[in-house]
């Protein structure tokens, strides 16, 4: 299903947007899982969205009382077609791709409370880059707070894809069904306690014999990391890659993701083991995903050590039980 949009009317579009947001403009298929609630354009370039966090995510799951930080990803992803559809006349069925994310956060400001968490965010896009008249790809920068308190900051660049372009970047693998078809199968997964999650169907890692090293699993019929079919392995499963092997490096500590410097410099194909590598940099934890000898991803993660567990009545910290 996809919305029409009338040209002739955009200010109906706009007001319409301001406090509700259809799944289609974030390209999701369940409209349950659109965390935007509404935008505002500011000025050329600038423009505030909102959201809004569960507390009871089925995915993103608040640990040790704090908010998943990867809701930031998330919720800025969502943010790159919406701006792209409104503010930068993108149209549906065009394909928008990561090429860097950054973030920096204060993990004080994700403690859960009883409520939905009240989300706004400032966002700046510049080297707005046009080709034709249509967007080809804009930097974004993103000031973010969480009920009223500053949250962080992010940073991200993406392309815009038309439809008639990507077949022929994507050549054979363009073709869903038949990458789906062609991938791998599924490895088993680690124990979820290792990587901070309560359950066996969220782990995206496979231990392997060597140390700091696991494959990804790419299990297409996960209803979040896979909403929609796709041909390549999505970006928000890398990130949950890198934050899950970062737990598994932490051992015993629990920990909350603080930071990424993330770079996409390939697709990640389902056709070849995609392996997950880690190792310590200071005082941070870098991870890359190699896939045919070629690095396809890679990131820096900040991590501090995580608070006490706490609970709620109604917003439970889910703590992963002990190995």
């Amino acid at each position: 299903m996809s919305v029409a949009i009338d040209s002739e009317k955009p200010k109906d579009l706009h007001a319409l947007l301001a406090t509700f947001v259809p799944r289609e403009f974030v390209h999701k298929r369940m409209p349950s899982e659109v965390l935007l609630t509404g935008w505002f354009p500011v000025e050329p370039d600038r423009f505030r969205v909102t959201a809004r966090w569960p507390v009871d995510h089925a995915f993103y799951q608040p640990v040790n009382g704090r908010h998943d930080p990867l809701l930031i990803a998330e919720t800025v992803r969502q943010t790159v077609p919406l701006l792209s559809h409104v503010a930068y006349d993108v149209p549906f069925g065009h394909r928008q791709t990561w090429s860097a994310f950054r973030f920096e956060i204060d993990p004080a400001a994700l403690a859960t409370t009883a409520a939905p968490a009240e989300v706004e965010m400032d966002i700046h896009c510049s080297d707005v880059v046009r080709r034709g008249g249509r967007l080809v790809s804009v930097r974004m920068r993103v000031e973010m707070s969480v009920d009223g308190a500053r949250l962080g900051w992010v940073e991200t660049s993406f392309s815009s894809i038309p439809p008639t372009v990507y077949p022929r970047l994507r050549g054979p693998y363009a073709d869903v069904a038949e990458a789906v078809r062609r991938a791998v199968p599924l490895a088993p997964p680690m124990a979820p306690c290792r990587v901070a999650r309560t359950r066996f169907a969220d782990v995206v890692l496979s231990p392997t014999n060597a140390a700091h090293r696991t494959q990804l699993r790419a299990d297409h019929s996960h209803p979040f990391l896979f909403d929609h079919p796709v041909d390549h392995a999505p970006g928000m499963l890398l990130l949950e890659a890198a934050r899950q092997a970062t737990h598994a490096l932490a051992g015993r500590r629990p920990v909350t993701v603080t930071a990424m410097d993330v770079a996409f410099t390939q697709y990640v194909e389902f056709d070849a083991p995609c392996w997950i590598e880690t190792d310590v940099v200071g005082d941070r934890v870098r991870v890359r995903a190699e896939q045919n000898g070629a690095c396809a991803f890679s990131a820096l993660v900040t991590a501090a050590p995580a608070p006490p567990s706490r609970q709620t009545a109604k917003a439970p910290a889910l703590v992963p039980a002990g190995c």
